[in-house]
């Protein structure tokens, strides 16, 4: 895999000098991505590699355009020409490939979303399509291979509109246009400081909050040259940007509010480097052979990393062990080797490729793989690929709360919803308050209550237990929503029970003060006449049990497949179940779910051979049934 550095094409025109440490800085984007991906130990922060991506792209793009439209030259045909041979033939290969792979791994619930993916990743609408669908930082993110074209969208939504406001700013204002885009960029991230701390991931997905990191790398490319005095500051300004984003990728985490004020810290690296890194010892560092052959293939490494890792935990269903993270680099670097080889180096070449023919070529490509991904729609899932067990064995992950969508409470400012109410058509007089772990709990508990013609009424709201006082960084609104759903329990003296449902079993929820805010919560709502009940953790498994189940018995192994151990399980919870007799001298009511859940000496994943579990700790809505039957209705 030798690559001959005089190869290495710029980007620019040849009226901009090709420099060998912009590429270096691409390498320092895309490394961090990819051991943050493989989850390889110290790149927690990994993934502020995009956000330098974006910077080096809004310093290149508007270098080009910024010159052509200045020389009368601009044409947004070749504009588009040129963005075709850089983008589209790679990327056509790999959603392509990430088909095959789909319907020969997937099974049916995870199969139906590909085609559908691949369909918005092929008009680039990757970002709005995902920030419908999931989070990026885990969940439904880890089984979909298409999610890191979130990104290209980005940038092509940006690239839609950009060349157009440079041209209007050229024949309209020529001398204010840095100006200009220095306002764009301002108002950009402003709205990006204002949407950070929201959980909908509009400020991850979407374009008018990661345009600002794009006109920063513009900004830089409008800017006047740098003076050739002050050598000593340009070292130190060019070392502070690397600082800056070493921080970055070694302390930045999956819990970090990104992006926002924290994105600045990159996106001000990446931009000191592209500013000051020329004749510094950065700058020599960046133009070393390694890192500048990095950043050649950073591209095709970009887009295929992803698709492996995720083939590879779904095939595995575990996360990557130390063996299996070298593999997937090593793996990564050979495939993003032979895309950037045979083909991103061949569409690039104009001589061999003419303008006419990109374009066919990029239709044609583009035609066959939506062609493609519209023969799939029609299938779903594919289901006759399976067996009837194996079908219905992965289904489980349907097997969730019809309310699960419309009885969450997520409103950024923690506002109260209308009242959600299960079972019958009467006023309620119980209440469930609880995170994601009581959707399901409080449907089998409507279901209990209309039995008896009685009703429920349910308060849950994600990742956010239903603890007065408990904050978290990445969802302030919790609080408040707490704090609301506690005046309404207070301000409803008919609702006379209460049922306290959370992820006891998660790291998060073990603070040091947790404890003590659990004891406040059930005295408020004890000195309040309320009967309290409290639901105890449900094991959390290490794999997605649905799917585990389906894939062994696809195999013939499913007797093989095993919970999570007793000795395990209690290692998470004794913090939290430790309380137990406490709180029922205390007047409050326990349910342990292990009295169903537990089996021999570990924990039970089917019950009637049907899944417990919807992924890997929500339990199903017929493992909630089965948990709701230990409750004992109050008269």
């Amino acid at each position: 895999m030798k690559v001959n550095l005089k190869d290495a094409e710029p980007i620019m025109t040849p009226t901009a000098p090709y420099r060998r440490d912009i590429d270096g800085l691409r390498a320092l984007a895309i490394l961090p991505v990819l051991a943050f991906h493989a989850k390889i130990s110290g790149f927690t922060g990994g993934f502020v590699g995009v956000d330098i991506f974006f910077v080096i792209s809004g310093f290149l793009i508007t270098g080009i355009i910024a010159r052509e439209v200045d020389g009368g030259t601009f044409s947004l045909v070749r504009f588009y020409e040129r963005r075709a041979r850089r983008i589209l033939p790679a990327l056509l290969v790999m959603i392509a490939a990430v088909l095959v792979l789909a319907a020969w791994f997937y099974l049916p619930d995870d199969f139906a979303a590909v085609p559908r993916s691949a369909l918005m990743t092929l008009i680039f609408l990757a970002n709005v399509w995902f920030f419908t669908k999931t989070g990026y930082f885990g969940g439904p993110a880890e089984t979909m291979p298409l999610l890191h074209c979130w990104s290209l969208a980005v940038e092509e939504q940006f690239y839609v509109v950009f060349p157009l406001v440079l041209w209007i700013c050229a024949k309209l204002a020529p001398k204010r246009r840095w100006q200009i885009i220095a306002l764009l960029a301002a108002l950009s991230f402003g709205w990006a400081w204002l949407k950070q701390a929201d959980t909908d991931g509009f400020a991850f997905y979407l374009l008018p909050t990661r345009a600002w990191e794009m006109m920063a790398g513009s900004l830089l490319a409008l800017a006047a040259p740098v003076q050739a005095s002050g050598r000593t500051l340009r070292q130190l300004l060019a070392l502070a940007g690397l600082a800056l984003i070493g921080w970055s990728v070694a302390t930045y985490d999956r819990g970090t509010v990104f992006p926002g004020l924290a994105a600045l810290p990159p996106v001000l690296g990446a931009s000191l480097l592209i500013r000051y890194a020329p004749g510094t010892l950065a700058g020599r560092v960046l133009s070393a052979a390694p890192l500048v052959w990095v950043g050649l293939i950073s591209y095709s490494l970009y887009l295929w990393h992803w698709p492996l890792i995720v083939f590879a935990e779904y095939r595995l269903d575990r996360m990557l062990d130390g063996a299996d993270q070298a593999a997937i680099v090593i793996g990564s670097f050979i495939a993003a080797w032979a895309s950037w080889r045979f083909v991103e180096r061949p569409f690039r070449d104009h001589r061999r490729i003419n303008q006419r023919a990109i374009f066919a070529y990029s239709a044609a490509g583009m035609a066959a793989v939506a062609a493609v991904s519209l023969a799939m729609l029609p299938l779903g899932g594919w289901s006759a690929r399976f067996s009837p067990q194996v079908i219905a064995l992965s289904g489980a992950v349907n097997d969730i709360s019809p309310k699960r969508d419309g009885c969450v409470l997520v409103d950024e400012a923690g506002a109260t919803q209308q009242e959600c109410v299960l079972g019958a058509a009467v006023p309620p007089t119980a209440a469930l308050w609880g995170d994601s772990h009581g959707i399901e709990l409080a449907w089998a508990l409507g279901q209990k209550f209309g039995d008896e013609g009685r009703a429920l009424v349910q308060h849950t709201r994600a990742s956010c237990p239903p603890v007065m006082g408990y904050q978290i960084a990445n969802d302030p609104a919790c609080a408040r929503s707490n704090g609301r759903v506690m005046q309404r329990l207070l301000a409803q003296p008919q609702v006379r029970t209460v049922y306290l449902v959370g992820f006891w079993a998660s790291p998060t929820y073990r603070t040091s003060n947790m404890q003590d805010l659990i004891d406040e919560t059930i005295a408020q709502l004890q000195d309040a006449g309320k009967q309290v009940v409290l639901i105890g953790p449900v094991p959390s498994q290490s794999f997605d049990v649905p799917r585990r189940l389906a894939q062994a018995a696809a195999q013939g192994k499913l007797e093989a497949v095993q919970g999570v151990s007793l000795l395990h399980y209690r290692r998470e919870t004794t913090w939290f179940t430790r309380n137990y007799r406490r709180w029922e001298n205390r007047g409050v009511a326990v349910i342990d779910p292990l009295a169903i859940l537990a089996h021999g000496d570990r924990t039970r994943l089917m019950l009637d051979n049907k899944p417990l579990y919807f992924d890997s700790h929500h339990l199903s809505v017929t493992g909630a049934q089965a948990v709701v039957s230990l409750v004992k209705l109050a008269p």
